[in-house]
């Protein structure tokens, strides 16, 4: 054979092996590592890609999703932050899956092949530890519109424990877009479920915090794994706290009943670095005109100390087009923590540094969103489209990036960045109830009630009907010694909830506080027929019941002293000076037999309690005298 045609030979043949494209050789390994994890039984995708049979059926659509990179799904775009979550197609895998379409989706050898993907029906990260169920699920129309669900999910905890991990397993996550959880050591959800086992709206108003728990992102989306604390920044579990599972939900077109359980992992690992979480927003002033197809928000923070940025959240809704977060350091340079160039709110979500983002004093964080509010941006749910605000709503319109930092210098730093943080955000909404709450929260912890004050009363304007912040004001007015102003809003709190423990609790302690016994002992009783275990309020109770005798006494109306100390004795049955007290008023009553025996308890519990010694005495004495 010539030798031109030898050439031209190997030509093609090379060609027809590089064409050769098969989906045992070259494609399964890219379907099994990025889609399947989604696309299997239970899980969110709306169909299977674990055989070669399930992939040839889809391969068009296949090719068509990754050529426009809308799946798999990852929004940031690179070169702008190097995350753990990155699930992204080269060009040349991209190249492959058209090539192998167009060849005629073949199968190829079966000793090409990977091996199948595995996923167990386990947890990924083994048996939990506790493990939560949602016990009144939510039922879901049919024909509802999205719903921002709350799910209130005790912990049955006896004493605090220490989390390092949590894993949310939805019972039907195609309804399920996103949920997120939230600490709840107040009993707040529980008054807003007005007597439910959960309640609407995403405006949750919860006690401690403003979104999650002590600095750490809690959250669950479709493929998404769960995240192990690193040893020293577990979250503290607490008895008598709940968690709220917040779950935004997507009608399915039938009717679908929604529940959950979740999943704690312990650690014995107790906290020592004290993670924050940052919001840059603009909430409170969006405003789109219809039509406007490119209406930016921006915010910025100044940081006030040397900062590690471990993760950063992104959030709008329909509208927004183009989500940018960066960080400008103090020589001028700009530092890309994230940028999404096509927003999906259907593929929000967390998204964690491989390694630490370092940001020195004095950097300034800054958020820039773009938004499309014109006919031309297919997610506008509103057609024709129109004026679109801030709200929490679904087809409103939010804007808040959330960073969580760690601050690089040792201890816990968090005050500090919480005071930058509220501060900041009381320059742009002076009446915002959240930063008003939390600066008084922070000034009142830190012993400054007279500073706590004004920032609580600022709290109770923007929000006249937060039984919760009229508490707290009591109970900056009580640490400042204005005790009767204090009582009164504690009433007021219970005016506004009848069923708020906790400020029926503070009322309790103002009245004793204020030596008004019978009210203190009252209000303090109604909180142990809600908390018969609570061995702060059984304490207090002691003590009352243990002073109000004693005012008896002082009074001269002896029965009633011995009345009051024998219910006090119910909580404080190991204290000696109570005994002691109790069997003098018997004896002025002429009950010796009965005094003499409280008289040596005090002394077998204190045997150097004086008193009690020469009062036993004395009515060993008495005893004697009456021996016949």
């Amino acid at each position: 054979m010539p030798r031109l045609a030898w050439l031209l030979l190997i030509a093609l043949s090379t060609h027809a092996v590089k064409a050769t494209v098969t989906f045992n050789r070259d494609i399964a390994r890219i379907i099994y590592h990025n889609c399947a994890t989604c696309h299997r039984p239970g899980e969110s995708a709306p169909f299977p890609l674990l055989s070669y049979d399930d992939v040839k059926r889809h391969a068009s659509q296949i090719a068509d999703v990754t050529m426009r990179r809308y799946m798999p799904p990852y929004l940031p775009q690179a070169g702008y932050g190097d995350f753990i979550e990155e699930r992204r197609l080269s060009d040349s895998e991209i190249a492959l899956i058209q090539e192998w379409v167009k060849a005629g989706a073949p199968e190829g050898l079966l000793s090409d092949a990977p091996p199948a993907p595995k996923f167990s029906s386990e947890w990924p990260l083994g048996t939990p530890d506790l493990l939560l169920h949602v016990t009144h699920p939510y039922q879901l129309k049919a024909d509802s519109p999205e719903v921002f669900w709350n799910f209130i999910v005790p912990v049955p905890l006896t004493e605090a424990r220490w989390v390092k991990a949590v894993d949310i397993r939805p019972s039907d996550p195609k309804v399920i877009h996103h949920a997120s959880i939230i600490l709840d050591r107040s009993g707040s959800a529980n008054r807003q479920s007005h007597g439910t086992s959960g309640f609407a709206g995403m405006d949750l108003n919860i006690a401690e915090d403003s979104f999650d728990p002590d600095g750490t992102f809690l959250a669950w989306k479709p493929g998404s794994v769960p995240i192990v604390s690193p040893d020293g920044m577990a979250w503290e579990a607490e008895p008598g706290m709940n968690l709220i599972l917040n779950v935004h939900l997507r009608p399915s077109g039938k009717p679908e009943t929604i529940g959950a359980d979740i999943g704690l992992y312990f650690t014995d690992k107790p906290r020592t670095r004290f993670p924050l979480l940052i919001e840059l927003e603009h909430d409170g002033s969006i405003d789109i005109p219809p039509g406007n197809s490119d209406y930016i928000v921006t915010d910025e923070f100044r940081t006030p100390l040397d900062l590690n940025v471990l993760a950063v959240y992104p959030h709008a809704h329909y509208l927004g087009k183009l989500l940018e977060g960066y960080a400008t350091l103090p020589d001028g340079t700009r530092k890309w923590l994230v940028r999404i160039p096509g927003w999906d709110l259907s593929w929000q979500g967390v998204l964690h540094y491989k390694e630490p983002v370092f940001l020195p004093r004095g950097t300034v964080l800054s958020m820039r969103f773009h938004y499309d509010n014109s006919s031309g941006n297919a997610r506008n749910p509103h057609h024709p489209a129109k004026r679109v605000k801030g709200g929490s709503h679904a087809d409103d319109e939010m804007g808040n990036l959330w960073l969580q930092v760690l601050p690089v210098e040792g201890g816990d730093k968090r005050a500090v960045l919480q005071e930058a943080v509220m501060k900041r955000l009381l320059v742009k909404y002076p009446d915002n109830f959240t930063a008003n709450y939390n600066l008084g929260d922070l000034l009142l912890t830190q012993g400054n009630a007279a500073g706590a004050i004004p920032y609580f009363e600022a709290a109770c304007k923007a929000e006249p009907r937060s039984a919760l912040a009229v508490s707290e004001l009591g109970l900056a007015l009580a640490a400042a010694s204005r005790m009767t102003d204090a009582k009164l809003q504690f009433k007021r709190a219970l005016e506004l909830d009848p069923k708020f423990t906790d400020a029926r609790y503070d009322l309790g302690t103002a009245e004793a506080a204020t030596g008004n016994w019978e009210a203190a002992v009252s209000n303090l009783n109604a909180v142990l027929s809600e908390r018969p275990r609570d061995a702060k309020t059984r304490e207090h109770l002691g003590e009352a019941l243990f002073a109000w005798g004693d005012d008896l006494a002082s009074s001269g109306d002896h029965a009633a002293a011995v009345t009051r100390y024998q219910q006090a004795l119910e909580y404080r049955p190991a204290d000696a000076p109570l005994h002691n007290n109790l069997g003098i008023e018997l004896a002025r009553l002429g009950r010796f037999s009965e005094a003499q025996a409280e008289l040596e308890g005090a002394v077998r519990i204190d045997p150097n309690l004086q008193s009690a010694q020469a009062a036993l005495a004395a009515v060993r004495k008495q005893l004697g005298s009456r021996q016949p």
